[in-house]
């Protein structure tokens, strides 16, 4: 009786929120798209979350054994620094050693003492023989426990597989996010990160297959500006970052070192969110006027972006919201009446958001239109996952080719915009594995 009275009274609420939140979508201009994408997309993240990924919890386990005896060689590199055994994980003992035993620069001081966070000691590297071993040590007990422990935790014994909890409604912008797992973060910067993938795998008689969007942004973003040079060199398969370091570095194409496209790159997605000459000295090491001065050039180059960055703060500002190709909007407070700083972390997010917001919609589109055909053509073919601009596909081994041919028609012609849409996609019986497909 009170689960039915309970669940009564969650059917109620909910039913009698429509009317007003229907009225309000509908003054706001948001039903359609409410309409067209993110009420079809329920569905979808549904059957995902009930499918879910099947994990290799032996090769969990044993990685776990190897992480367990590398942090085990740290703490003794670490006591050896230091000259005697201390908790590394007490964020006060740690706070001590460093600070006031070793007399290191100690940083920003919280009201509960000396802060020891990621970027304090990421700041101290090169400052004594410690803090390299302590980075290490730090980032092995993250992946240990989040990743590689955490997923035990939250496997179902019984199928063998993790169910993670797509969001909605969670990013202003638009994006999925994942939780109880986040999926969405499995680490890819460092190779012991990337080796966790390798624990996501396909069932006997499957696949996995990940359909990735190619440098997605920077192509809404050459469609929305209409900026020339970038529509040109997309559309003519050219490496935009090599382009752009050639014209930064003033230099022949075919000279562009590997530095200096990585500059050029770091450079293209400052300019992508918002970022300002101090934020990306911050990032590469150059000087304020160095980092302002690249900045220019790059503008200078795509001037059309530089009106985009200068409409889109305008929009911000007068109108209180920004908004997708597909109409979604993200509302701001009057930015004149913010502190400097919190103006400015908005103006970032506010040139920013059509870019990765329009991202956001077009894959959930595809998606959309990818549950529909599989389902409509009686395929066994499962979507489990979906990372931002990567969809992952639990896929049997004879229906792979028919699979990749439908996922590609169906990403790549998710819209028609002034540049290509590719997708880059990779097979293999683990995600860690997967190998690229012709």
């Amino acid at each position: 009786r009170r689960a039915a009275d309970y669940a009564g009274s969650d059917a109620d609420m909910t039913l009698r929120l429509v009317a007003p939140i229907q009225a309000e979508l509908e003054q706001n201009g948001l039903l359609n798209m409410y309409n067209r994408i993110e009420q079809p997309l329920i569905s979808v993240l549904m059957q995902m979350e009930m499918y879910g990924v099947a994990l290799d919890a032996n090769f969990l386990r044993e990685f776990s054994d190897v992480l367990d005896g590398q942090l085990r060689t740290l703490e003794q590199e670490i006591y050896a620094a230091v000259g005697h055994s201390f908790n590394i994980n007490s964020t006060r003992q740690l706070a001590d050693v460093l600070f006031v035993e070793l007399k290191l620069p100690s940083g920003k001081k919280t009201k509960t003492g000396y802060s020891v966070s990621a970027d304090v000691i990421e700041n101290l590297r090169g400052k004594h023989a410690v803090v390299d071993s302590l980075l290490e040590y730090r980032q092995l007990n993250k992946l240990k426990s989040t990743y590689i422990d955490g997923l035990l935790t939250l496997m179902d014994e019984r199928t063998g597989r993790v169910y993670t909890s797509f969001n909605q409604t969670i990013a202003s912008s638009g994006r999925l996010s994942s939780s109880n797992p986040n999926l969405q973060n499995i680490p890819v910067r460092t190779e012991v990160g990337r080796r966790i993938r390798r624990a996501f795998i396909a069932d006997p008689s499957y696949v996995l297959l990940t359909a990735d969007y190619s440098q997605f942004e920077l192509r809404i973003l050459a469609h929305i500006t209409h900026e020339p040079r970038l529509v040109e060199a997309f559309s003519n398969r050219e490496d935009i970052h090599t382009i752009t370091a050639s014209s930064l570095f003033s230099v022949p194409v075919e000279q562009v070192s590997k530095d200096q496209r990585r500059l050029a790159k770091t450079v293209v997605y400052a300019v992508l969110y918002g970022q300002s000459a101090f934020g990306l000295s911050q990032v590469t090491g150059m000087t304020n006027a160095e980092s302002a001065e690249f900045i220019r050039r790059y503008h200078e180059t795509f001037p059309n972006i530089k009106g985009y960055v200068d409409s889109t703060l305008e929009q911000a500002r007068n109108q209180g919201y920004v908004n997708t190709l597909y109409g979604r909007k993200r509302f701001f407070p009057d930015m004149r009446s913010l502190s400097y700083t919190e103006r400015q972390a908005l103006e970032r997010e506010a040139i920013n958001m059509p870019i990765q917001g329009s991202n956001a919609d077009l894959i959930k589109i595809a998606m959309i239109r990818l549950h529909h055909d599989l389902k409509e053509t009686g395929m066994k073919t499962r979507m489990i996952l979906q990372v931002h601009d990567e969809l992952v596909f639990e896929v049997p081994v004879e229906e792979l080719e028919r699979a990749k041919k439908l996922i590609k028609m169906r990403m790549e012609g998710v819209d028609k915009l002034d540049v290509p849409i590719e997708v880059e996609m990779k097979v293999g019986k683990n995600w860690y594995e997967a190998e690229p497909m012709e």
